[in-house]
C-alpha cells in the first residue's frame, strides 16, 4: 500500500469536500414549503421527495463496489457529482411533481450513494489501522455539508426564489465533488495472508461468503434498528417538540439545528473512540442510550430540558453509529470487497428509514414507533453482547474457496 503522509492527506481532503458536497441533500426540507407556495403542492407530497432520495441513497450502495472495479474511485466520483449537480440543476427548470420525484429524488439519490460508499470505503483502505477516526472524518464531513448548506440554501431560496436555488445548488455542489474527485487515488492492498494481518486487513470475504456467516444478519439487524431510532427521531423533532414537550414553533425549530450538531459530534467522538476501547463496545453504548432515550420519551413528563437530552442523545447515538458501522463491516469481513459488502448491511438505512414512517402511520403515531425502536433497540443491544467477527477456521474456507477459483480462471 502507498502510505506516503503527504498523499494521504490529499485523499483525505478530496474525500472531505466530496463528503461536504454529499451531505447537502439533508437541506431538503427547506424547500418543502417554498416549492408548496409556487407550485401548491401537498406538503406531504413534496416532503415524500426526500423520502425517494434517501431510498436511492441506500439502493445505489448496492452496485456502488461493481462500478469501482469498472472505472475507478476517480472517475466514478467525478461522474457521480455531475449527475448530482446535474439533477438539482434540471430540477429548477421544471414545474411537475414527477419530474422534482425522478430528478431530485431518483437521479441525485443513487448518484450520491455511488459517490458516498465509494469515497467512503475508499478512504478507508488508505487508513485500515485507524478505521473508526477515518470513518468519523469522513462521514463528520457529510453531516457538516448539510450543517453549513442549511444557511447557503436558505439564502439562495430569500435571494433567488426556490427554482434559482436548485440551480446555484446544483452548480456549487457539481463543482465541490468535481474537485474533491480529483484529489481521490486507490491503494494497492496487500494480496497474501502475513500482509494483510501486518496491515490490519483482516479476512477478505466475497459478498457471497458474507453472506454465508450469521454475523452479517446479526449486523443488519442492529444496523436496521440503529437508524430507525436515528432517522425517525432526527425527521419529526420539530414535530414532537410542539406535541410532546409543548414547545413553541420557534424553540422547536432551534431543536432540529442542535440536534443536527450532537448527530455530527456523535460521528466524530464515537468513531475516534471505537478505535481505543472496541467498535462493538461503542455500539453497545449506543443501544443502551438508545433504548434509555425512548423509554423517557415514552413514559416520562417531558419538560424542554428531558426532551432536549432524550433528542440530542439519540442523535449522537446516531451519528456514531453511522460512523462505526463500515469500520466494523471491515473488521469483521476484510476491506478489499469493502463497499460492496457494506453496500449490503447499508441497506438497514433505507428500510430504517421507511420502517419508522411506516409504523407511526399506520399503528398510531409517535408512542407505538418508540415502542418497537424500544424493543428493537433492546434486541440489539443483547445482540452486540455476544457478537464476534467470524472464527478463523471460517476465513480459511473463504481463503480456500478463494484459491480454487483463481486455479480454474
Amino acid at each position: 500500500m502507498n502510505t506516503k503522509p503527504a498523499n494521504r492527506s490529499l485523499i483525505v481532503l478530496g474525500t472531505i469536500i466530496c463528503q461536504m458536497g454529499l451531505g447537502t441533500i439533508y437541506t431538503w426540507s427547506l424547500f418543502n414549503q417554498p416549492l408548496v407556495d409556487k407550485f401548491h403542492w401537498g406538503l406531504a407530497d413534496v416532503a415524500t421527495t426526500f423520502s425517494i432520495t434517501s431510498f436511492f441513497l441506500a439502493f445505489a450502495t448496492l452496485f456502488a463496489g461493481k462500478l469501482q472495479e469498472r472505472f475507478g474511485i476517480r472517475n466514478l466520483t467525478l461522474c457521480s457529482g455531475i449527475l448530482v449537480g446535474l439533477g438539482l440543476i434540471a430540477s429548477a427548470h421544471v414545474s411537475s411533481l414527477d419530474m422534482i420525484y425522478l430528478l431530485a429524488g431518483v437521479v441525485v439519490g443513487f448518484a450520491v450513494g455511488i459517490a458516498y460508499i465509494s469515497t467512503l470505503s475508499n478512504l478507508i483502505k488508505w487508513f485500515p489501522a485507524n478505521k473508526g477516526l477515518i470513518s468519523g472524518i469522513s462521514v463528520g464531513a457529510f453531516g457538516s455539508g448539510s450543517l453549513l448548506f442549511k444557511y447557503v440554501n436558505a439564502a439562495l431560496i430569500a435571494d433567488v426564489g426556490v427554482s434559482g436555488a436548485f440551480f446555484y445548488w446544483g452548480a456549487i455542489v457539481m463543482g465541490l465533488i468535481v474537485v474533491g474527485s480529483l484529489l481521490l487515488k486507490e491503494p494497492v492492498l496487500a494480496t497474501n495472508a502475513a500482509q494483510q494481518g501486518a496491515n490490519g486487513l483482516g479476512n477478505d470475504y466475497s459478498v457471497r461468503q458474507m453472506l454465508a456467516t450469521k454475523e452479517a444478519y446479526l449486523l443488519f439487524t442492529i444496523f436496521f434498528a440503529a437508524c430507525m431510532s436515528g432517522l425517525y427521531l432526527i425527521g419529526i423533532v420539530k414535530d414532537m417538540g410542539v406535541q410532546l414537550a409543548g414547545m413553541d414553533l420557534a424553540t422547536a425549530a432551534n431543536t432540529v439545528s442542535a440536534v443536527a450538531i450532537f448527530n455530527t459530534a456523535g460521528r466524530i467522538i464515537l468513531g475516534t473512540l471505537s478505535d481505543k476501547v472496541g467498535r462493538m463496545r461503542v455500539i453497545s453504548f449506543t443501544m443502551l442510550v438508545t433504548v434509555l432515550a425512548i423509554v423517557a420519551l415514552s413514559f416520562m413528563t417531558l419538560n424542554h430540558t428531558l426532551f432536549f437530552i432524550c433528542v440530542g442523545a439519540v442523535a449522537f447515538c446516531f451519528g456514531g453509529n453511522i460512523t462505526v458501522f463500515p469500520a466494523i463491516v471491515g473488521d469483521f469481513f476484510g476491506l478489499k470487497n469493502h463497499s460492496k459488502n457494506y453496500g449490503i448491511i447499508y441497506q438497514g438505512f433505507g428500510l430504517g428509514a421507511l420502517a419508522g414512517s411506516f409504523v407511526a402511520k399506520y399503528f398510531g403515531g409517535f408512542h407505538a414507533t418508540f415502542m418497537v425502536i424500544g424493543v428493537l433497540s433492546a434486541a440489539s443491544l443483547l445482540i452486540t453482547l455476544f457478537i464476534k467477527a467470524p472464527k478463523a477456521v471460517e476465513a480459511e474456507t473463504a481463503e480456500t474457496t478463494q484459491t480454487a477459483e483463481l486455479a480454474k480462471a
